[in-house]
């Protein structure tokens, strides 16, 4: 079966002072591209749909959905690692407000137990590639998902080792036998017009 791993689109800025998980929706660039993707993909037969149950994943699936024509299932196994983290700040305008932060997640270097997060991944995808045999899935995701997922299949220890595009698109190949293969990562030529 063929697995398409999505990142979510630009989401926006978001600080909550209450302590609050921020889980912030896509900006206007991000719907923008989330619905380049899904035009991308329009001529493709994508048998199912999974999303994180985070906003700026699941908002990116549905425009997939609806040119699918298919519902969004969500699994939580497959929301980021900062779930719970009350604030999100785009990568790339973290690199301005908070270098030395920046610098750690370029690193890798996460607050959370990083070894449990990618445990519940792969264990989640490998559930979805055991239900679907012979198909093509699309799940829409985060960067650490698509991080981890990609080492499991290499078979590097599970790290953040490249920062795909928003909306782009991962594929893999996922035999019955176990096997398991990357096709394309970072696929973002549907993004070529658009400025995040």
């Amino acid at each position: 079966m063929e697995l398409i791993l999505i990142r979510h689109g630009l989401p926006r800025h978001v600080e909550n002072r209450d302590g609050a998980p921020a889980d912030p929706p896509l900006s206007e660039t991000g719907h923008r591209q989330a619905d380049l993707m899904a035009t991308w993909l329009q001529h493709e037969s994508i048998d199912s749909l999974y999303s994180s149950p985070m906003a700026r994943a699941y908002e990116t699936a549905q425009p997939l959905g609806r040119a699918q024509g298919l519902e969004i299932e969500v699994r939580d196994g497959v929301a980021e690692y900062d779930r719970q983290s009350e604030i999100y700040v785009p990568v790339e305008k973290l690199k301005e407000v908070d270098y030395e932060r920046w610098l750690r997640l370029m690193k890798g270097e996460v607050e959370v137990d990083f070894d449990a997060f990618a445990e519940t991944v792969v264990s989640t995808l490998e559930a979805i590639v055991e239900q679907h045999p012979g198909r093509k899935v699309a799940v829409t995701c985060h960067g650490g998902v698509i991080n981890v997922w990609t080492a499991h299949v290499i078979g590097f220890a599970p790290r953040l080792f490249f920062n795909p595009d928003y909306t782009s698109i991962n594929r893999f190949q996922c035999a019955r036998s176990g096997e398991r293969s990357v096709i394309t990562l970072n696929e973002a030529v549907h993004l070529r017009d658009v400025q995040g």
